[in-house]
Formats: structure tokens, C-alpha cells, sequence
């Protein structure tokens, strides 16, 4: 392991200590089950949770992806203990005096005021666009060690996600008041305010990401039925005035990963992303003329070639966004490994090393050719296997070489795909992830988790208010088709055969979670290929992770026995399992409860919460337990469960029994 890593991982397992008070982080392979959410067979990752010492057991062994030695700030030397890595000391107080303020664009360089050089170097922290409408992990940790936690290990920015609905909504859920007393009370634009204040106490800039329209699933245009494109625009606006005075709000994400119908410059108002993305960038400039404009490119491009969803910018050379107020758009692809979608370049005999071109002709040209900034907004990876780990290295010595700034994917452990920087405690680092992403963070600092106080939050102006269904984007007629809109499969559009690539989800705290309180979504990432993606439900994210479109089967179907019903339905499927929900009603006395279902193709189940599933010959039977072991009269409690099948039964007979 290089020296970077091996500074690296001192400082996360320092923040470890602070943080978890106990968990270990060993290096090097090992044969203990991963702490890292999987909805597959377990991971192989390094970071593994135990009971001995809190300490790096030979970090050298670690096994880690190589990229060419880099600087790495705050690397100044120090103490330096039996494994070579240097002790840096913990930092705590105020840290906002080090943000750089607002930021323009200079050729391809994000620069401050003073035209200094700025690599933003983001993790996202996903929640406020699922149902929950808050940031994942509340129900376990306070929100000052996640801050603290991203800070330690050296990034300085957070991508947070959010949806339409959440803006609007009155309150969250999911959000533990033992370990965040101050937030439960709290809306969810207020949580929003709180969680870029606490940011800013720890030198973290924030990037808005409008993840979803609404908090079910992700959409493949802009706008939907529900949430047409005066709504997106309007809530936008807000945004950019409530936050014009916190100058941690760096940009705006405008949309998550279009996809399907949304083509670049092709001048048709119903699916030009381009053409939209100008007008929101337009309207908020109007607001704010200091904020970044991040702006995705699309899944399929001018030449009729596929790519990722959000990945394709080829044709931003000849049809850039331009905008009224100049040096302020940051494009931003995302790109993942084959363990998400095998696309085709992962095929080429030159692997890994035909990825720089495939990643220069889709995007990097437009840095290193100087035209503008580009943020690479999503990557990330379980790193399981040598083909992800030859990714992950090839992709960390590209962005370390060309200084592109860039966003990990995620800081959640509950990200089906790409598990997260942490374990499902929420505590433990991985560790031979963030000894793979050494190269571009730096060595990391342990900073405590001792924010000044959060300003009260100000007071909550109504976002635009929902439309009734029908209407398209602006301009466009009710009643006008709304090409692929509204869902998160690959298959929207015609002749749509791109990838599913993922979406933030959002489905899972898994089964090893602590018990958390109802309304606890999940994520497993969409697979490929036109299978239904559930993004976050609640939801699964492509890899993240990220109610999904409504299955092609699976429910909703209901039983019903004495005091006690139950609903299920499919939450997302795909071709090798799939996701679904329970809700259990109590109409009498407390009890306990067990709901089954038919599916003769299951053959294993993954993951669970709110209850413990079993196979039984052919059916699924699943028993309350943790939080909701129990039903006091009139409660309901929602649970789900992660199936490992060909396919989701279709018309499952479902029975529930009282216990």
C-alpha cells in the first residue's frame, strides 16, 4: 500500500475510535463476513468489523487499487508510528473559515474569488429523496459524526440529494430522537437548512442534487405528470434564494441521470435536456449569479451510441449550455464499473486500459481539452472482484491526472450496488475503499464531531405547489404524451436498449442494522437492461443503492386474518431477485405477526427489515421481529425484504397470522 493510503486509513480509524467507540478495522483480505450492505453473496472487502484493539492490523497487506503518486495536502509529516503512517492531530471547532466561498469557472478550472484552483471532491449522503425525506442513517447516528466522518476522511464537499415531494412535505421520518433529539421536529427543508449549516461547521461545502421528482423513483426527463418543468424551475428559484446567503451552497445538480426519451440538442421541447437544463441554469443565475450549474449529460448521444444514464456529453463540443451569466456550468457524467452493467467497452481486449479514451470521448475532452469543468457526479463500487478493483484504480489515476473534481457514490452503506464509505453501523470505515480513493483525498484528518451552534431554521415558504396531473413542460399542451417520463426502467423510449444504469437508491438499512424506527426505506440498485429499477421506495440507486415504477407484477395484494391485514407489494424487481414491502395493520390487542407468500423461484433471501424471513418449500414466510415484533392496537408497521428469484411472483397467494 502506498504511503497515502496507509495516512488514510490511520486518520479514518482515529475517526472510527471517535466515532464508534470500538469497531476495528483490519487490513489486508479477509475471510470474516463483510460489515458492507450487500444484497448479494457477501463482499470481499478489507474493512471487517471485530473485537480486538482499535488499531490497523498491517495496513501494508491491504490489498488496494495503485494510482501514481499524487500530493497529498496536510501530508507534512509528524509522529509516525510501526506502520509508517503518519498521526495527524485531531481538529474540532468551527471549520467554515476554511470553504472557499463561491465559485466561478475558468476554462476547464473551478477557481474561487481569488482565481485560485478549487477540485471539489464530494461523497454523497443520500435520504432526503426517498420517503423518509431525511439523509439515511439518522435512525443510528447524530448527524454531527457523518459530517465529521466525510470530513475525516478528506473530502470537502457533500452531494445531497433530495426530490420534489420532500420539499413539500411537512415532516420526516426515520430520524432516531435519542441520537438527534434536535431534528425530529423538524420539516424536511428545515432538516435541508440544518444539515448546510452543520456542513459548513466542518469545512463542507454542499451541492444540491434534485435526485427525483417525486420520493418513489427516479424520472428519466426533468419533469413528470405531477412535477412538470414550471414546478422544477419554481423549486430551483427557492432554493436558490433561501441559500443565497450561505455561501457553503456551491451549485445546483439540476437533474439526476437523464435517461431514456432525454436526448442533447435535439430541439424537440418535450425531451431536449440541453435546451432544459439552460432554461432552469437561466432562472437560478437570475437569483443567484454566484451559484455552479452542474449539468448531466444523457444516456443516449447524437451518434445513436449508449452510455450510462447522465454519462453521454459528447455533444456538448458542437451544443454546449450557455448561459445568460457566464463561467458558471460544471458539467457531469457518472460512470460505473461492470459490476453495475456490463457496456461493452469492458469487453476490449486492452482493458483497463481502453477506459481513458472511452471516458475521453464521452466527457474528459472537455477538460483536458480546456473547454470547461467537469465534475464526475456519481462512481463508485463494491470491489469485489479484480475487474471493479481494475476500474476503480484506472478511474482514480484518471481523475488524479487530469484534476477533474468529482462526487462518490456513496456515503451510505444501504447502496445495493456500490455498498458505501462506511459499514452498515454506520461507523467502521471501509477500508480498502478509502485506501483505493487515497490518491485523490489526501491523507485525511480527524476532525470531532464539535460543530458551533445550528442558527434556528428559517421560516418554511411554501415550494411551488404540486400541479395536477397532465400537464408536460412548459409550453407543451395537456394531455401531449410525456415520453418516457416517470419511471426507472432502461426499456422507456423507443427503441431505448441502453443500460438501466443505476440511480440513487435507497432501499435497505439491512438486517444488521439497529433496530430503527418504521418508515426505514431500502436500496438495491437497478441491475441492466431494461429491468424495473427500484431507486430508493422507498427504493433501491443504480448503484447506488436508489415506490419504483410500478412492477410488471407483484401486488399490491392483501390478506386478511382476524385483527390483522396485511398489504405486499413488489417495491423492485429485476432478473435476479427482487425487492418487496409489508405493511401490517392491528385493528385488536397487541400481537406478534408472521406474513407468507408464494414463489416457488426463491431461492435465497438477502436481506431484511422490521422482520426475519425464512424459505419454506415454496413460500417466503416472514416473521415480525426488532422494532416490529409486536402491534399495539391500531398500529401499522411496514417492513421489506430482498428475494433472491428469476423473477417476482406474479399473483402470490398471501396469508398473515397472528402469533
Amino acid at each position: 500500500m502506498r504511503r497515502s493510503a496507509r495516512v488514510a486509513l490511520a486518520a479514518v480509524v482515529a475517526a472510527a475510535m471517535l466515532f464508534g467507540g470500538g469497531a476495528v478495522v483490519t487490513g489486508g483480505e479477509s475471510t470474516s463476513t463483510s460489515t458492507d450492505a450487500d444484497p448479494t453473496p457477501r463482499p470481499r472487502h478489507s474493512g471487517v468489523a471485530s473485537d480486538d484493539a482499535l488499531a490497523p492490523s498491517d495496513p501494508a497487506a491491504t490489498t488496494s487499487p495503485t494510482a501514481p503518486e499524487t500530493a497529498t495536502p496536510g501530508d507534512t509529516g509528524g509522529a509516525t508510528g510501526e506502520t509508517g503512517t503518519t498521526a495527524q492531530p485531531p481538529v474540532s471547532g468551527d471549520r467554515a473559515g476554511t470553504l472557499p466561498g463561491r465559485l466561478h469557472t475558468e476554462g476547464s478550472r473551478i477557481v474561487t474569488a481569488s482565481g485560485d484552483t478549487y477540485v471539489i471532491k464530494a461523497a454523497a449522503w443520500f435520504g432526503l429523496e426517498t420517503s423518509n425525506c431525511a439523509p439515511h442513517g439518522l435512525w443510528t447516528i447524530s448527524l454531527d459524526s457523518g459530517l465529521a466522518q466525510l470530513a475525516s476522511m478528506g473530502f470537502n464537499s457533500i452531494r445531497l440529494p433530495y426530490s420534489n415531494e420532500c420539499l413539500a412535505a411537512s415532516a420526516t421520518t426515520s430520524i432516531s430522537a435519542q441520537a438527534n433529539p434536535d431534528l425530529v421536529s423538524l420539516t424536511p427543508l428545515q432538516l435541508l437548512d440544518t444539515v448546510i449549516d452543520r456542513a459548513a461547521g466542518y469545512g463542507l461545502n454542499v451541492i444540491l442534487d434534485r435526485h427525483r421528482p417525486d420520493s418513489g423513483s427516479q424520472s428519466a426527463l426533468w419533469y413528470t405528470d405531477r412535477f412538470p418543468e414550471s414546478t422544477w424551475i419554481a423549486d430551483w428559484t427557492m432554493l436558490a434564494e433561501r441559500y443565497r446567503d450561505r455561501p457553503s451552497v456551491i451549485g445546483f445538480d439540476l437533474h439526476n441521470e437523464p435517461h431514456g426519451a432525454a436526448c442533447w440538442g435535439c430541439g424537440d421541447a418535450a425531451t431536449d435536456w440541453a435546451a432544459a437544463a439552460t432554461r432552469a441554469g437561466d432562472a437560478v443565475l437570475a437569483v443567484d449569479p454566484t451559484l455552479l450549474i452542474v449539468v448531466e449529460g444523457v444516456e443516449r448521444q447524437g451518434d445513436g451510441s449508449y452510455t450510462w444514464w447522465g454519462g453521454g456529453l459528447s455533444d456538448a463540443r458542437s451544443n454546449p449550455v450557455s448561459l445568460a451569466v457566464p463561467g458558471q456550468v460544471v458539467y457531469s457524467p457518472h460512470d460505473y464499473p461492470r459490476s453495475i452493467y456490463p457496456q461493452s467497452w469492458f469487453d476490449d481486449p486492452a482493458y483497463p486500459a481502453n477506459l481513458p479514451s472511452v471516458w475521453e470521448e464521452n466527457w474528459g475532452y472537455l477538460a483536458t481539452e480546456g473547454i470547461a469543468p467537469v465534475l464526475l457526479g456519481e462512481f463508485g463500487s463494491r470491489l469485489e472482484d479484480d475487474t471493479d478493483r481494475a476500474w476503480f484504480e484506472t478511474i482514480v489515476a484518471y481523475l488524479a491526472g487530469t484534476g477533474i473534481s468529482f462526487a462518490y457514490w456513496s456515503f451510505n452503506p444501504n447502496s445495493g450496488d456500490t455498498g458505501g464509505l462506511v459499514a452498515d453501523d454506520w461507523v467502521t470505515p471501509q477500508a480498502e475503499k478509502v485506501a483505493a480513493l487515497a490518491p485523490l483525498l489526501g491523507p485525511g484528518t480527524v476532525v470531532t464531531p464539535a460543530p458551533a451552534a445550528t442558527p434556528a431554521p428559517a421560516a418554511t415558504p411554501a415550494p411551488a405547489p404540486t400541479p395536477t396531473p397532465g400537464s408536460g413542460p412548459d409550453g407543451a399542451e395537456d394531455g401531449e404524451p410525456d415520453a418516457g417520463e416517470g419511471t426507472d426502467a432502461g426499456s422507456e423510449g423507443a427503441g431505448d436498449a441502453g443500460p438501466s444504469k443505476h440511480s440513487a437508491s435507497a432501499l435497505l438499512p439491512w438486517v444488521t442494522a439497529p433496530a430503527a424506527p418504521p418508515g426505514v426505506p431500502w436500496v438495491a440498485r437497478a441491475p441492466a437492461g431494461g429491468g424495473t429499477v427500484g431507486d430508493e421506495p422507498a427504493a433501491p440507486d443504480d448503484a447506488t443503492g436508489e415506490t419504483a415504477e410500478p412492477p410488471a407484477s407483484g401486488g399490491p395484494l392483501s390478506a386478511q386474518e382476524g385483527r390483522l391485514g396485511a398489504l405486499w407489494s413488489v417495491q423492485s424487481s429485476w432478473e435476479s431477485g427482487y425487492v418487496a414491502e409489508v405493511s401490517v395493520t392491528n385493528s385488536g390487542g397487541a400481537s406478534g405477526w408472521e406474513v407468507s407468500w408464494d414463489d416457488p423461484g426463491a431461492t435465497a433471501v438477502l436481506g431484511s427489515w422490521g422482520m426475519s424471513c425464512v424459505i419454506e418449500g415454496t413460500r417466503v414466510v416472514c416473521t415480525g421481529s426488532d422494532w416490529a415484533a409486536f402491534l399495539s392496537p391500531g398500529q401499522t408497521v411496514k417492513a421489506g425484504v430482498q428475494v433472491a428469484a428469476p423473477a417476482a411472483p406474479a399473483s402470490p397467494t398471501l396469508a398473515v397470522t397472528a402469533r
